[in-house]
């Protein structure tokens, strides 16, 4: 039964609704709107002007209306008087097939129709910063190793309580939090769900995170690599596959406890991992990321190649436990839900063609990776929108509306990188 958004702004004290949307940039667009004025905007969307935001618009087109999606519905913790609803663009009547939130559900369609559920859990890395954005937000957080560091994490502990509490509050099965590996940098973790509800609550992190870092003085920021010399943030997704209430990856008497399932499905990862780095790591910066050199902590924590293997972070894909793979290679930058849904499309494909990832590689990729013979990911954005533009499993699965627009915006947006001039350059060819 569908929530009545009036009769809930009644019953919950809600004065105002943020309906929202991500476009294919990642940014959260939203109308503040009255609880008077929810139900109209529950039959009928709000509306926004298509071309004002990162979708492939003209000022020509008609209004892009944002459905609410009910079921979506939290309060701000931090200010409960607000209800936010992710919502779901239309345009002409129809889903807007560009937008990134009806892209993962047609992919979780395709899966429902197989009889299948996709669950995940996502591992949110950010940096807390300084209010001029030029340092972390902790003077004194300087350790080469401060990973798990009690000290630092708890100098930024009312930051960190506050989103957990937060957290505990939506609901979400909060669990744990720690400072990561480069200084000033920090992840919490929620348990997982369903695909949708996952990039919901991704998505809403996101915003959550930055609005209460402001509350206290400091910028929150999602950025793969803000710092050259530090550990870059990525997005880590553990993947399971569902059929009622049963896991059809695991098998307690297969090699790593995964099944065949399991395999195939990693397989089409595997396989389209050049173009899904396009969606997994969208921006000119994921590329600092995924081809680091040493860090201060001494490691990237980020692939290079693309691999498989048990319990191995040097890897693309690790096993962790029986009945799920870790999947490493998206970062913080990654669209909510374009990282499901390039998961889900990649992984059908694998377990419609019976793809086969081959045998695990008990490698350090870091120090022996030349011994594999492995891919490598692409060496910067513009490498992984031609991977994309070459693949036919995730253009079809993922529609070309949305293909065609992602990569017209994508590649403006590889065009506007590549017209600045850097100081590197300066520095090294001014005397050529």
């Amino acid at each position: 039964m569908t929530l009545d958004l009036v009769a809930a702004a009644k019953e919950r004290g809600i004065r105002y609704f943020l309906i929202s949307f991500l476009d294919l940039f990642g940014v959260m667009r939203a109308k503040l709107v009255p609880a008077a004025a929810i139900g109209t905007m529950q039959r009928n969307g709000a509306g926004f002007a298509g071309f004002a935001t990162w979708l492939d618009m003209t000022p020509a087109d008609p209004d892009v209306l944002a459905m609410p999606d009910p079921a979506s519905l939290v309060q701000l913790p931090w200010k409960p008087e607000v209800g936010w609803l992710a919502a779901d663009p239309w345009m002409a009547g129809a889903p807007l097939a560009q937008a990134p939130r009806n892209v993962l559900k047609r992919q979780v369609a395709a899966a429902a129709a197989e009889g299948l559920e996709m669950k995940t859990g996502v591992e949110c890395e950010f940096f807390l910063l300084a209010p001029d954005q030029m340092a972390v937000a902790d003077p004194a957080d300087r350790a080469a190793k401060p990973c798990y560091d009690q000290a630092a994490l708890m100098r930024r502990y009312d930051v960190i309580a506050e989103l957990c509490d937060a957290m505990q509050q939506l609901g979400w099965g909060a669990y744990q939090n720690d400072h990561e590996d480069a200084n000033g940098q920090f992840e919490m973790n929620w348990s997982y769900a369903d695909a949708l509800t996952t990039a919901d609550r991704h998505a809403f992190f996101k915003y959550m995170a930055k609005a209460i870092a402001e509350k206290h003085g400091l910028r929150a920021t999602f950025m793969p690599k803000p710092f050259i010399d530090l550990t870059g943030s990525g997005c880590h997704a553990h993947v399971s596959l569902w059929q009622g209430g049963r896991n059809l990856f695991e098998d307690a008497d297969a090699e790593l406890g995964i099944s065949a399932t399991c395999r195939r499905f990693m397989g089409g990862v595997l396989a389209n991992a050049e173009a899904l780095a396009a969606l997994t790591n969208p921006s000119v910066n994921s590329y600092k990321r995924l081809n680091a050199a040493g860090t201060t902590s001494g490691a990237t924590w980020a692939p290079s190649a693309i691999s498989w293997a048990g319990n191995n972070r040097t890897h693309m894909i690790r096993i962790p436990e029986p009945g799920r793979f870790e999947c490493r290679l998206a970062d913080g930058a990654a669209n909510p839900y374009l990282l499901q849904a390039g998961l889900l499309a990649a992984g059908l494909y694998g377990l419609a063609t019976a793809a086969d990832p081959g045998p695990p590689l008990h490698l350090n990729m870091v120090a022996e990776g030349e011994k594999a013979a492995a891919r490598h990911l692409p060496l910067n954005l513009l490498d992984a929108l031609r991977a994309l533009e070459a693949s036919a499993p995730l253009r079809a699965a993922l529609g070309e509306e949305f293909t065609q627009a992602y990569l017209k915006l994508k590649r403006q947006d590889w065009a506007a990188y590549a017209r600045h001039l850097s100081a590197w350059e300066v520095e090294t060819t001014l005397d050529v």
